[in-house]
């Protein structure tokens, strides 16, 4: 080992972090066990105090989250794939530049804590216990599908998870509901109500906002700014674009939603703020998406592909942890290789099924309306003809 740190020191070039490396191998075994990174400062509204910029991983923390972040890229990348083949069809919304708001946020949240989101969901889905091929048999219609393939890409869920919502802002008053549900239970939870720059100006949303506040309900309205609602500049679109404000007697937190690490200690002081009785809190995340709104919006219209490519160069939440956790000595380079590859062998394997497989009969159509089966016959579209109803996965129902 020595002998290899001084043919490194010869070279004049890099010899400073030759070194350093060749000292961090020696002191500390190759890798370090745990790490402490500093985030951008947070911008606070009607809060004397924030989350800490400081935010200490260990290596197996930050193996989990980069395949985590890993994963979600390419579910989304293999969906638009089969949407371009026309195996997805319908509404299909990709997530990728935004992993790192729901990767961050789930890496502390607890057991009894929940989220309800919109229609980009396909990751949030991934993280909340739904594997991959859960996800992409779901957006191609099969039956190995989290919802039977009678949800589609906007409709999954799981337990804790209170699905994708095809109504814009609808899920916002539903995830206040879901709150109440934990107040009145005791349950000790906390739910997420995730929405975009472009929900945030529905009056449902400002309604809730008054709705929390009167009953201090755990509830955190994460408003997921990537900059465009559909193809219109928050600028353009919102008088007040600061979102992390909008709450106006609901404090709140802006936080750098391209920083895993950042969002992870924000969703954690909310966590905390929470359940110590204070209410609601608004938290704006700051991101970005590179596809379009939807895929049938080629997302270039109303922004230049210079700006996307500035983006993913400067900003993009996988390189930057992925340098982050490797010049902190976490992980190696070889090693999240490796992850690289297993992550695509196991999306790979989904796709085929997720191509494959065979659809749902006719015969489940009407299936799975009610937990309990009370209801044998469920009424079509006349009055004289009528489908049979039973438990058709045999599953016990979640979240109830």
């Amino acid at each position: 080992m020595f002998s290899r740190c001084n043919k490194l020191v010869s070279s004049q070039s890099t010899a400073q972090k030759s070194v350093w490396s060749c000292l961090r191998s020696l002191i500390k075994n190759d890798y370090a066990t745990e790490a402490t990174f500093e985030s951008k400062p947070f911008k606070l509204h009607r809060l004397d105090s924030g989350p800490s910029t400081k935010s200490t991983i260990t290596s197996d923390e930050a193996i989990e989250m980069y395949k985590q972040t890993q994963m979600i890229r390419r579910i989304e990348t293999a969906a638009g794939n089969l949407y371009k083949e026309k195996i997805i069809r319908g509404f299909c919304h990709l997530y990728s530049g935004q992993e790192a708001v729901a990767v961050g946020m789930k890496s502390v949240m607890r057991p009894q804590d929940s989220a309800i989101s919109a229609y980009r969901v396909h990751g949030w889905t991934y993280l909340m216990g739904v594997s991959a091929l859960g996800v992409l048999a779901e957006l191609t219609g099969r039956k190995s599908g989290c919802c039977r393939g009678k949800g589609g890409s906007m409709h999954m869920y799981a337990t804790n998870f209170y699905g994708g919502n095809g109504i814009v802002g609808a899920q916002v008053p539903l995830g206040a509901g879901v709150a109440f549900a934990n107040k009145y239970t005791e349950n000790g939870g906390v739910c997420f109500a995730l929405y975009g720059d472009g929900a945030s100006n529905q009056g449902q949303v400002f309604e809730v906002y008054n709705m929390a506040k009167l009953w201090n309900l755990p509830v955190i309205f994460v408003c997921e700014n990537n900059g465009y609602g559909m193809g219109t500049s928050t600028e353009r679109s919102s008088a007040s674009p600061n979102f992390y404000t909008r709450g106006d007697y609901i404090p709140g937190i802006w936080v750098d939603g391209m920083d895993i690490l950042a969002v992870r200690e924000a969703t954690r002081f909310g966590i905390e703020y929470c359940t110590s009785g204070k209410g609601p809190l608004v938290m704006e995340a700051a991101t970005y998406r590179y596809s379009g709104h939807s895929m049938s919006d080629p997302g270039t219209s109303y922004r230049t592909r210079e700006e996307i490519q500035e983006v993913r160069q400067t900003r993009d939440p996988i390189t930057s942890f992925k340098e982050k956790i490797i010049n902190a000595g976490l992980v190696s380079a070889d090693l999240l290789k490796k992850i690289d590859v297993e992550v695509k062998a196991e999306v790979d394997a989904a796709v085929k099924i997720a191509k494959s497989e065979a659809e749902i009969g006719l015969d489940e159509l009407a299936n799975d309306i009610y937990s309990n089966d009370l209801e044998k016959e469920i009424r079509s579209t006349t009055p004289f003809l009528f489908y049979k109803h039973n438990n058709s996965s045999g599953k016990t129902p979640i979240n109830l």
